[in-house]
């Protein structure tokens, strides 16, 4: 059975597109209303290659999915992966920048469902968790918000929406025995409707010896209540290969990270690695899940979709 790809890269291009592509796709929709059609032609044709890509390269669960050196997720039964290099094809012909630190992607084999998960390495090193003992949510939320408002500075001059943070879709949790942290928080464009609905980042972390790996949930807010069991499900089916975990971390040996565990969550890290630089980090990533696309611009890409599932 063909699960369609419709509803799933619907949902990726909606919740994926950054200011940057919003921009893009804007000039290419009022070249297509005066006949000139090559960019938005140009842009359909990418997505179309890299769709393809995704389509021969997914993994139904259940599965084991080796994530370089460092650790096996089991992925269950009613989810796809897609890995690399076909996940950062399809990343970066709907406007994104992925790099090295890539792994893949996540979707339900569901249509009924909406959601992705975006899975990265950071080769960051040995994550001290000193800090999760006593940090304050309150003052993660209030450096969060100080840094946003610092980079809104540099987003005008850029010509890019501003971005209000609205508060914890859920607080920084840290289970030390497991070394496992979840956190998430609610985000808008300035000056958007109270009542229009955001979209939310439900942001996972699996620390090992080295570094750690990223399970990043990418859904409505509607839909978080119910769809945040994935990412966790996700995080649980997630070990570090022996050798790599965090219990085995050699002090004499093993590389250190700058920072503690304050700062993947983005508040205190402000302090030390400076406020800019951390803002800038934090929305670069909130970027890829505001909705920015308007009714004109997505309509482009469900035309396509409607096409390409048609056609299959």
């Amino acid at each position: 059975m063909r699960t369609s790809t419709f509803s799933i890269y619907r949902w990726l291009i909606q919740v994926t597109l950054s200011a940057v592509l919003c921009t893009a796709m804007a000039t290419a929709i009022a070249d297509e209303h005066q006949s000139d059609t090559a960019q938005s032609n140009a842009h359909q044709a990418a997505i179309a290659e890299a769709s393809k890509a995704m389509q021969a390269a997914q993994i139904r669960g259940p599965a084991e999915i080796k994530l370089r050196d460092q650790a096996t997720l089991k992925l269950p039964a009613g989810y796809i992966w897609v890995p690399e290099p076909a996940a950062s094809q399809f990343m970066k012909a709907v406007g994104n920048h992925p790099d090295e630190r890539e792994l893949g992607l996540v979707f339900p084999e569901s249509d009924a469902q909406g959601w992705m998960v975006v899975a990265r390495y950071e080769d960051a090193g040995y994550i001290k968790d000193d800090d999760a003992r006593n940090w304050d949510v309150d003052e993660l939320f209030k450096s969060l918000k100080e840094g946003t408002e610092a980079s809104n500075e540099e987003r005008r001059k850029n010509g890019y929406p501003e971005l209000d943070i609205l508060g914890w879709v859920e607080k920084p949790n840290y289970v030390a025995d497991a070394h496992r942290l979840v956190w998430s928080m609610s985000a808008r464009v300035k000056g958007a409707p109270a009542d229009e609905p955001t979209s939310i980042n439900y942001n996972t972390y699996a620390l090992g010896r080295e570094g750690y790996i990223t399970l990043n949930l990418i859904t409505g807010s509607q839909a978080i209540g119910q769809d945040k069991a994935h990412a966790q499900t996700l995080l649980t089916a997630l070990d570090f290969n022996e050798g790599k975990r965090y219990a085995d971390f050699n002090q004499s040996t093993d590389k250190v990270a700058e920072y503690g565990l304050a700062a993947l969550v983005g508040g205190l890290a402000a302090k030390k690695l400076g406020m800019f630089a951390l803002a800038a980090g934090f929305l670069a990533k909130f970027a890829k899940v505001i909705l920015l696309a308007g009714a004109g611009v997505f309509a482009v890409f469900t035309k396509f979709f409607k096409r390409d599932k048609n056609q299959g």
